[in-house]
């Protein structure tokens, strides 16, 4: 009644329903969205000029002698207005420009990287769940089975044709199979957790076909340089070249204008000044030239890391094929060949019992072990089909 209850509340997903619930409602995804739109609006202002400053005082008022204090006995004195306008070079323009442009492309990138990281994990949580409820549902036909044959144990001992100690080992076989049971329901449980981190289902339940097994071997290695980390790493390198270019913006003069009017006593006139100034960016060796080494180094080193994420991501690629390989040869090894001998034993058992040439026992033992074993197999095909989508969504998720 409980497991019916449990069921009733449960909420079917597909896989290709998982990975597209686990696009939309994963929180970091919405997040990196957010972040994305944040640096397009900062993008549209990035090459602007720096606001305009306003000042006002008094200059030349005297402080002392005959005329302290007082604004209208001296020509020089006057109550001044003025705005100024910094110009930056239209090389530092460009670089700031360039900087905004590589945010935004850094960002996409962490969207990317972000799906791509939400996908993979709910992949392999929906896997998970849907090869732990087909190991329960072997389980508990196993169970059904042995259960079948516990009355019969039952009245053999109580006939005297079988020994009491028979009876012991039928419910030690039966305490087995529930042990694994418990176990697979920590999985699915577990499973069901890790899945309704990325689609928001309380109590999932895995339904339809699962992924293939096979993979396009060629097609994934061609893909690599494409990888959304390797994106991750080449947007950080156009990143800090933005930034070395900044540096290197430094070297050229910035301009500057002025306009003020002061106003004076009416006897003298009022007046009005137009000023216009210059940066000059002298002893560049002790300024200038350390912070443009400095971020060249940095854009250096991002290359590096660049290709040495490419390297790392070929050596886990091959690790991952070769993972893929050994799982796949395992589970078709244990389905071609130990899986008929246990179905041919259980099957001889069963036809020996009824013609009074077995024990229960016997026949009991055989369910058991097939019933592990199938369960066994269900946890290689689980490794085969979750090392093949990890090819995939790993290797192939910007084609998605």
């Amino acid at each position: 009644m409980l497991a019916l209850a449990s069921a009733s509340y449960a909420q079917s997903v597909g896989y290709e329903e998982a990975l597209r619930a686990a696009v939309g409602d994963q929180p970091q995804v919405r997040a990196r969205e957010q972040q994305l739109d944040a640096r397009r609006q900062v993008a549209d202002a990035a090459d602007e000029l720096p606001d305009p400053r306003l000042y006002a005082g008094i200059q030349n008022l005297p402080v002392t002698g005959p005329a302290a204090f007082e604004l209208d006995r001296q020509l020089p004195t006057q109550v001044q207005v003025g705005v100024e306008q910094l110009i930056p070079n239209l090389a530092e323009r460009h670089a700031r420009a360039g900087i905004a442009a590589a945010d935004i492309d850094f960002a996409t990138a962490q969207l990317a990287n972000a799906r791509y990281m939400a996908r993979l994990g709910a992949g392999k949580a929906w896997i998970a769940l849907a090869y732990s409820q087909q190991a329960l549902n072997v389980a508990d036909d196993a169970l059904g089975q042995i259960g079948q044959l516990v009355p019969l144990a039952r009245s053999a001992v109580a006939a005297g044709s079988a020994r009491p100690g028979e009876s012991l080992e039928v419910r030690r076989a039966v305490l087995d199979v529930e042990d694994v049971r418990t176990r697979l329901e920590a999985d699915r449980e577990a499973a069901q957790a890790m899945l309704a981190r990325y689609i928001s289902v309380q109590e999932p339940a895995a339904t339809g076909s699962v992924p293939p097994t096979n993979v396009d071997v060629e097609r994934l290695r061609a893909t690599l340089k494409h990888n959304p980390e390797i994106i991750l790493a080449v947007a950080q390198v156009r990143q800090a070249e933005a930034r070395a270019d900044l540096a290197r913006s430094d070297k050229r003069p910035d301009f500057g204008v002025n306009l003020s009017y002061g106003r004076r006593d009416p006897a003298f006139g009022d007046v009005v000044s137009v000023m216009g100034s210059i940066t000059l960016p002298i002893f560049a060796g002790r300024r200038q030239n350390p912070r443009i080494a400095a971020a060249e180094a940095d854009a250096f080193a991002a290359q590096s890391i660049q290709a040495d994420r490419l390297r790392e991501l070929e050596a886990q690629f091959e690790g991952d094929l070769a993972a893929w390989r050994s799982a796949h040869r395992q589970w078709e090894r244990a389905t071609e060949e130990l899986l008929p001998l246990a179905r041919s034993r259980a099957e001889l058992e069963r036809a020996s019992f009824a013609a009074g040439r077995a024990e229960l026992l016997d026949v009991i033992e055989a369910i058991k072990a097939l019933a592990l074993l199938q369960i066994e197999i269900l946890e290689r095909e689980e490794a085969t089909v979750e090392a093949a989508a990890n090819l995939r969504l790993t290797y192939r998720e910007h084609d998605l």
